[in-house]
């Protein structure tokens, strides 16, 4: 009777010891998914950042295309300007002329002086606008690079987490899994010197 009992007991123990073990083999599994979930919704996320830098990196190039195309159309437009200057001095002489009036002295000279620092005043605006155009390109470029920048490095991190919550789940499911065969190991060898009358005080 007391054999069949303690048989009893062994096997209610046995039982106990497997149903714990395979908890803590779930639980191991429960942690590495949740790792590898984190890590690909990690993924998902640092692609999305890597989208955004290359699209301000593309909106960068276009700010410094515009930059370059507001200094070249300030060039063109200040030498058009200069050469509408020159025809104008050039209308004034011949206007001059044509009532016999001495081109390069007297009031006819102070017209055309005038008229040529006026113009080249203009001129100089012209080109002063143009470059202040390209610098607001330019400095909107820099902007958006460095947005690209922070972006790469944003999704760096998520993706260098999201590899560490993988690590620690599958670290998670290995601990779980040692803690499984240590405890159904323990309880079998209790079992048998419990079994045999030995306690683990006995040498």
């Amino acid at each position: 009777m007391v054999g069949t009992m303690m048989a009893i007991g062994l096997s209610l123990a046995a039982a106990g010891a497997t149903t714990s073990a395979v908890g803590q083999v779930k639980a191991g599994h429960a942690a590495r998914d949740a790792g590898l979930a984190q890590q690909k919704q990690a993924e998902a996320q640092a692609q999305v950042q890597e989208s955004e830098a290359a699209q301000l990196d593309y909106n960068a190039n276009v700010a410094e295309l515009q930059a370059a195309d507001a200094t070249k159309r300030g060039a063109e437009e200040e030498q058009r300007f200069r050469t509408q200057v020159k025809g104008l001095i050039g209308s004034q002489r011949a206007g001059f002329g044509g009532q016999g009036v001495k081109v390069d002295n007297g009031s006819a000279a102070d017209v055309q002086a005038d008229t040529r620092y006026l113009g080249e005043q203009d001129a100089l605006t012209i080109r002063h606008n143009a470059a202040r155009e390209a610098w607001g390109y330019q400095v909107q470029a820099e902007d958006l690079r460095q947005g690209a920048a922070i972006k790469r490095k944003g999704a760096a991190a998520t993706r260098e987490g999201g590899t560490y919550a993988a690590a620690a789940g599958r670290a998670a499911q290995t601990q779980a899994r040692i803690g499984a065969v240590t405890s159904v190991l323990g309880t079998g060898s209790s079992l048998v010197l419990d079994r045999y009358g030995w306690s683990r005080g006995n040498k």
